[in-house]
């Protein structure tokens, strides 16, 4: 549905864009993560049209949007766009901001209430956007992108302003939306957690560049380097030399297949596959410097002695270990990460 090949643009001699490649299929959620200032918004906004590309092309449903001769602008693009901001007018009905892109019909009014009765907001028709709460408006913005049938849609960080319970209840809202209209969807965010329960395919970018991309569960346990690794979660990082096919670290060894003699690498692991246990002084390896009971996890923060950073440990359910107890940390080979440096 929506093909995207080595896309650039600039902005004086600032590369925002560099040669960005992207196929997402009708149906199918593909997010875009990466820090502020990485190129994840300027590509959508040349998907959307608001930006021109200085090389690549963007076809949609095999027809071409932008490319060295072509450049549709916004209104001819079915592209439907979700902001930041929301962009409801404020001066404008909730009916009349949801039919905004449809001709006035019988059918447009029918389409309109139809979407409002989806979302449940049918009663707030004659209602203005400064009437409704901050969900009520996310849901608002979502259904007017959607009343166009747009084969693509594009959310740019749509959730950010929401608080977390309802920021959830907004994403599965979405899904399920999005999902029934069938179109190739590109999420932007920052947002890790949200990457993981929304995409189908995760792009990481930085520097204007995609750096990998993939399934989600993909890229959390096989990513191509430590800043992607370290983007979709807190690390625990530990510096290393192979000697004879191991990595030595002060919590233990690690086998190093296919790393010759001598590399260095750092070794990665996340907070879940790391376990503090409770042991006596003589045998510790680290001790406890904080707990946090969440009630469905436990946070368990360790100083290791001679280890810089200190050590971050999460695990299900609630934890009996104390500030100042002493521990040895277990863990699975399988769950470490290793780079060359």
């Amino acid at each position: 549905m929506l093909e995207i090949a080595g896309i650039e643009r600039r902005f004086g001699a600032a590369a925002a864009v560099r040669g960005v490649s992207l196929t997402v299929w009708p149906g199918e959620v593909t997010c875009l993560l990466g820090p502020s200032g990485c190129g994840k918004s300027t590509t959508l906004r040349l998907i959307a049209g608001i930006e021109r590309p200085d090389a690549g092309e963007i076809r949609i449903a095999g027809q071409m949007m932008a490319d060295a001769r072509t450049d549709l602008p916004p209104e001819r693009r079915p592209v439907g766009m979700v902001f930041q901001d929301l962009a409801l007018f404020p001066h404008m009905t909730i009916a009349a901001n949801v039919g905004f892109g449809l001709r006035r019909s019988q059918d447009a009014r029918d389409v309109v209430m139809a979407l409002l009765d989806r979302v449940g907001l049918a009663h707030h028709a004659a209602k203005y956007p400064h009437q409704l709460s901050g969900g009520e408006q996310q849901r608002i913005a979502l259904i007017r992108a959607l009343a166009t049938r747009p084969r693509v849609m594009l959310l740019d960080e749509p959730f950010s302003s929401l608080d977390q319970r309802l920021r959830v209840e907004m994403r599965e809202l979405a899904l399920d939306l999005l999902r029934e209209e069938g179109a190739a969807v590109v999420l932007v965010t920052h947002d890790p957690d949200e990457a993981m329960m929304m995409a189908d395919r995760i792009a990481i970018m930085r520097d204007g560049r995609i750096l990998q991309e993939g399934a989600p569960l993909e890229i959390y346990h096989r990513p191509v380097d430590l800043a992607v690794a370290g983007f979709l979660s807190d690390l625990n990082v530990f510096p290393g030399r192979v000697a004879q096919g191991r990595v030595a670290m002060p919590i233990g060894e690690l086998p190093a297949p296919g790393l010759g003699e001598g590399t260095t690498v750092d070794a990665a692991f996340r907070p879940e596959h790391l376990a503090p246990r409770r042991c006596n002084r003589a045998e510790a390896q680290a001790h406890v410097l904080r707990v946090q009971n969440l009630g469905r996890e436990t946070i368990v923060e360790l100083r290791l002695p001679g280890h810089g950073p200190h050590l971050r440990c999460i695990s299900a359910g609630r934890s009996d270990l104390n500030p100042g107890e002493h521990v040895r940390i277990d863990f699975d080979p399988a769950g470490a990460m290793l780079f060359r440096r």
